[in-house]
This record gives C-alpha cells, sequence and structure tokens, in this order.
C-alpha cells in the first residue's frame, strides 16, 4: 500500500505550514505538515483503540479548527467514513443525520458537546462520542487525553487506508437530507478540472463558510492535496475574512454567494485597509452567484479571480464559467467540466436538442465523479437516475455557444396560468436594483392562477423601496407574468449552512392548511 499523501508531504516538507487558525482575538494556532501527520495519526490510532474499524461512520460537528481538518486525514488513513453534521441543526434535525448514518462515534467540539449531551439515551448505535477543544461532557472522552496517549506513526489498517469514501448529507432544501455516498475520486478528470484553474502547490486557501459543506471541505482537501497552506477561519466574519486574505496572501477560496455579498457590501473605507490583489481563484459555487454580486466582486477584486462552478453533493463539479465569460455571459454557469457530459431531458423524457430559454430540460449527468447512493435510500437515488445519468431536480438550457445557464431547481418553479416561471431569472433581475441587498422568489396560492410569483426582499442598510417600486422596476428587466404581485421584507432570508435559501420555510406559512403545496 502506497503511503498516505500527508505521510508524504510529512516527509518532504515537514516544516512548511499546513494549517493555520488565526483569530481577530490574537489567538494563533499553527500546524506544519509533519505537526498535522502527528495529529492525524495520533487520532486515527485513538479511534482504533476505541474500536473504530474501516468502513465505519464517524460523524463530526463543529465549527473550522485544526482538529476538524485532522479528523479529515485520520478518517482517511484508517478507512472510516467521516459524516459532517452541521452544527447549527436543532437536536431533532441532528438525531435523524446521526441515526440515519449509522455512526458509531462521534467527534465534537467541545462548544457542541451539548448537542449530543443532550440526545443522550437516543442513539443505541453511538458508541462513544470524542470531545475536542475543550473539557469533555459527562459520559464523553477528551480528544486530548485519548490522543496524548496514541501513537505517532501512521496507523496499520492495511489496504483498508483510503477506502472509506465519503458520505455528505445533502441541504434538505426541500424535505429531509439524504445521506449521498461517494466511495472514490476520479484522479484524471480532477486533475484536468485543477490544471485548467490553475492551482499551484505554492497556493494559500482561504475557508471561506463551515467545512461540513461539502464545497469547502472538497477544495480544503485539494488543497491539502498540493501541499498548500490552509488558513480557517472558525465563524465567517467579513472583515476578518479580508484581515486573513491581506495577512496571508491568500491565493484561492471557494465561497458561497451570501458571503461574498457581505464582504462587497462592506464600506468602502474598511475595504480599503485590505490588500485584496492576490486572490487569484475565488471559486464561486453553493448557490448561484447573481450578476450583480459578480459585479460588484470584480469591483474589488482581481477581475481574472472569479470562476464559477456549478455541481451539488451527489454530481460532483459539472460545468465551469471562466474568468473571461463572467460579463459576457450573464446567467451562465459555463461548459461541462472534463469528464463530464450532461443531457436535458424534457418532461415527456425525451432529450432536449434546440438552445435559448424556450427549450429547458432537466439536467441530466454522467461522470467519474457521480455519488454512488443515497444511503439506505435505493428507491430515491433510482428516481433521481437515468440509465447512468442522474439529476438533482435542476432546470437548465443550453445557448448556441454552448453555454449552460440553469433556470432554477425544478421543486421551486412556479407554474402561473399554465406557465413555467423560474425564481432564479426573477432574482437576478431584483437584485440589480441597488437598494435590494438579498431576495427571495417563489409562489403562493393564487385563486385565478394557481400561484402568483411573490418576492421576500432584505433591503440593503438604510435603504427604502415599496412594493410598487420593485414592481416597476421589475417591469424594466421581466415580462409582464413574472414581475411579483406581491412583496414582503424580512431582515434577513433563512439559508443552509451552504448559503441555499430555504424556501420551503418562506413558502409554508402561505401553503399552510392546503391539501397540496407546490414544491
Amino acid at each position: 500500500m502506497p503511503d498516505d499523501i500527508l505521510t508524504i508531504y510529512a516527509g518532504t516538507q515537514p516544516d512548511k505550514l499546513a494549517v493555520i487558525d488565526d483569530k481577530a482575538d490574537g489567538h494563533l494556532a499553527r500546524w506544519t505538515y509533519a505537526e498535522l501527520e502527528a495529529a492525524a495519526n495520533r487520532l486515527g490510532n485513538a479511534l482504533l483503540s476505541l474500536g473504530a474499524q474501516p468502513g465505519q461512520k464517524v460523524v463530526w460537528c463543529g465549527p473550522n479548527s485544526l482538529p476538524v481538518v485532522a479528523i479529515f486525514n485520520a478518517a482517511r488513513k484508517i478507512g472510516v467514513v467521516a459524516v459532517p453534521l452541521n452544527y447549527r441543526l436543532t437536536p431533532e434535525e441532528a438525531r435523524y443525520v446521526i441515526e440515519d448514518c449509522d455512526a458509531e462515534f462521534g467527534y465534537v467540539d467541545a462548544e457542541y458537546a451539548h448537542l449530543f449531551a443532550g440526545l443522550a439515551g437516543t442513539l443505541p448505535k453511538l458508541r462513544q462520542v470524542v470531545v475536542f477543544g475543550g473539557p469533555a461532557a459527562d459520559g464523553m472522552l477528551s480528544s486530548e487525553e485519548l490522543t496524548a496517549a496514541a501513537s505517532e506513526q501512521p496507523p496499520d489498517v492495511g489496504d483498508a487506508a483510503g477506502a472509506g469514501g465519503t458520505m455528505i448529507y445533502t441541504s434538505g432544501t426541500t424535505g429531509k437530507p439524504k445521506g449521498a455516498v461517494r466511495r472514490a475520486m476520479d484522479p484524471a478528470s480532477g486533475l484536468a478540472l485543477l490544471n485548467l484553474l490553475g492551482y499551484r502547490p505554492d497556493d494559500v486557501y482561504l475557508t471561506s463558510g463551515p467545512l461540513y459543506h461539502s464545497g469547502p471541505a472538497l477544495v480544503l482537501g485539494i488543497g491539502l492535496v498540493y501541499g498548500q497552506t490552509i488558513i480557517v477561519q472558525r465563524k465567517f466574519d467579513a472583515e476578518d475574512w479580508l484581515r486573513l486574505l491581506d495577512k496571508y496572501q491568500a491565493t484561492s477560496t471557494f465561497s458561497a454567494p451570501a458571503l461574498m455579498r457581505m464582504v462587497c457590501a462592506l464600506p468602502e473605507e474598511i475595504k480599503a485597509r485590505y490588500d485584496r490583489s492576490s486572490m487569484r481563484i475565488m471559486l464561486a459555487n453553493a448557490a448561484p452567484w447573481s450578476f450583480a454580486l459578480k459585479q460588484q466582486y470584480v469591483a474589488d477584486f482581481p477581475a481574472d479571480s472569479l470562476w464559477e462552478i456549478y455541481g451539488s453533493t451527489e454530481l460532483g463539479v459539472d460545468c465551469v464559467l471562466e474568468p473571461k465569460d463572467q460579463m459576457r455571459k450573464p446567467g451562465s454557469c459555463g461548459k461541462p467540466a472534463p469528464g463530464v457530459e450532461i443531457v436535458l431531458f424534457d418532461e415527456d423524457g425525451n432529450e432536449v436538442t434546440g438552445t435559448g430559454p424556450g427549450h429547458p430540460g432537466e439536467l441530466y449527468v454522467r461522470s467519474a465523479g457521480v455519488f454512488n447512493e443515497y444511503y439506505k435510500q435505493p428507491d430515491s437515488y433510482d428516481a433521481s437516475s437515468r440509465g447512468d445519468f442522474h439529476t438533482v431536480g435542476d432546470i437548465a438550457y443550453w445557448d448556441d455557444e454552448g453555454y449552460l445557464y440553469i433556470c432554477d431547481r425544478k421543486s421551486d418553479m412556479i407554474i402561473s396560468g399554465g406557465m413555467n416561471i423560474y425564481p432564479a431569472e426573477i432574482e437576478a433581475a431584483l437584485e440589480q436594483h441597488p437598494a435590494i441587498y438579498d431576495v427571495a422568489v417563489f409562489g403562493v396560492p393564487s385563486e385565478d392562477w394557481g400561484e402568483s410569483v411573490h418576492a421576500t426582499v432584505v433591503l440593503a442598510p438604510g435603504a427604502s423601496l415599496s412594493p410598487a417600486e420593485i414592481s416597476e422596476f421589475a417591469k424594466q428587466h421581466l415580462a409582464s407574468y413574472k414581475v411579483p404581485r406581491s412583496v414582503d421584507y424580512v431582515d434577513e432570508l433563512p439559508r443552509t449552512g451552504s448559503g441555499k435559501i430555504l424556501k420551503r420555510q418562506l413558502r409554508a406559512p402561505y401553503w399552510a392548511g392546503r391539501a397540496a403545496q407546490v414544491g
């Protein structure tokens, strides 16, 4: 069995900084590659001493930190599956994930140990919980004490090393989250994608958002495979993110739109304090970036750094929009990524061959990077498949140059008077208004039309905008049937940890008491 990639780097570049946790309050923690290797080995051996075996699930929970990076590597080394648990979940939601994935061990930040403590006695399969970053709660083990007694030598599990794969739970924007299992990555297409993006060993990756989300975790893992330095930010703060970018001259990151919207919305005098010129690769993902946000980003950062990648937990990276096309192709998510084949099917199951917005279809992907199963939900997996092609329900169309445009998620589509209306198009138009900071569009009941278009708006600080003014603005950019018929205002939109808007929460009050709810 070849040496683990981290073991190799611990030998070839032992003193290079691997992970840095630099907090605004002055707390600084750093691991070199030799230290990360030792920490991962100790944690892996400690889990083996508790009875963990290759193939078993270890659920981990906590904000970004050095120990979180350690569990990624320890799990790979001993062949277990590290299952991330969103620390923002309610106890009921957390119990569902822990129980559904059949986790036998937990690895939790002390700040969130109460989440597991509150579930004591309700999870018979969970054999032991290990706490890091602080004292262990009653009935739990201290990671510090456990790893202090463990060996720093690479764990010996034979051919099982690296065979655990991944299982990440979907965002649950439309219902209960599902565990998407991926048993292996595709090295050839992955390397082709990274070459396209221009990744280098001397890049410095700055986390933007939580590592329990598949995108930030994947890109962090890529950074370690390249032997890069990783900067972890425990919880996102816009100005502190700029401080870290400036201090460490970070060159790459992966970000949901909500986070970069916060950065770009900072006052000019604050942004001017920090050098932003080092950014080479901004991977826009997790949810669609509006054209308005892209315009804001290229005004604040190097224009040639903005890459958009379209994909999902299940399907991996499927499309890439290069920096040269960002302003030329508003609304597009690019062309198929290396090794990816995309087909659109209409409602009758026929392949869509036409181009333009008048020829939409449900997007199906075939590639070596597609997930292998929904854990314990074979019917859901089969329902999302057409032979070797798989879908997450996105509706899209091609343009005549072979660029793809995502209309919306099939479940979010509004049907009003027999017309298919895609909220993402309306949201993109409304976000062009300088007084609109954030917006969600969805369908609400209409006696006349079945559904009507509704917009929930977050106004920019200090701005005012009436529903009538929103309607008039929308009419300048959209066909009349797409203009919102009703508007309400909130201070903040509900989102998943990965940045996706929870439209089911916004829709629920409007559809309460009805036998059927659209979407």
